[in-house]
């Protein structure tokens, strides 16, 4: 038997990923995952045969981890950001233990809302909570009551996938929502291809942020109560006493 290791890249680039990722690559012997991942990665560890699939084929890339495992083969199943958030960890351990296959490892890596954060400056000072606006696996009754849930605790908030092409006005209705409970002023910003060739951050307030213009490819951060701005970044205090 083999063994899979379920690999969170980060952003993508060989610099922004942990050793550990690294160290799981280069002693694997196929590299699994969504084209636009495998492409981001395929230079860096040549050798390797890789196996790649589109948008949707989530389930076969863990069934045909499984099965080249039970080849006898070391297998890495890599995901942008962290594996096991909104990554491939869950249903890879979920088919794993129906396949009756038990060696799987979990490869943390650089998420978005850590990426994110660190370009603004330190929004995600204190409690904090990570919202995707896609309702693709979600039912979108579910994600407003949870935008409303973070609203009313006072949490920071990070919002994944904010928009597309066929939920091109969610982030807005995000904005409205979470405007119920919040103040129109409160300190906000985003970050476009965090780590990426092209990141891009723009610090707003929340009523700015309903008309801003998003894509997937981009990652919202609003405030809490004590967020504020000071030198274009965005500090979410920690209530040490300066």
């Amino acid at each position: 038997m083999g063994k899979v290791y379920v690999v969170g890249i980060g952003p993508g680039s060989r610099n922004m990923m942990t050793t550990q990722a690294i160290s799981a690559l280069e002693s694997s012997d196929v590299i699994v995952g969504y084209q636009a991942y495998i492409d981001l990665v395929k230079d860096e560890f040549p050798g390797r045969e890789f196996f790649a699939n589109g948008m949707r084929g989530e389930i076969e890339r863990c069934e045909k981890c499984i099965e080249l495992a039970m080849e006898g083969k070391t297998v890495s199943l890599i995901c942008s950001g962290d594996a096991g958030i909104y990554g491939m960890a869950s249903p890879l351990l979920e088919i794993a233990h129906q396949r009756g296959f038990s060696d799987v490892e979990v490869i943390p890596g650089v998420t978005a809302a850590s990426g994110g954060a660190a370009v603004l400056g330190a929004p995600l000072g204190h409690d904090f909570c990570v919202i995707s606006l896609s309702d693709l696996l979600t039912p979108w009754e579910v994600i407003e009551n949870r935008l409303r849930c973070a609203a009313r605790g006072d949490f920071c908030v990070v919002l994944y996938n904010p928009s597309s092409r066929k939920r091109a006005d969610y982030l807005k209705r995000a904005c409205l929502i979470l405007n119920e409970y919040i103040p129109a002023d409160r300190p906000c910003g985003y970050v476009r291809n965090i780590g990426r060739e092209g990141c891009r951050e723009t610090v707003c307030t929340l009523e700015e942020l309903a008309d801003e213009q998003v894509d997937m490819f981009v990652t919202v951060f609003i405030g809490n109560s004590q967020t504020r701005i000071e030198g274009g970044k965005l500090i979410t205090p920690r209530g040490y006493q300066l």
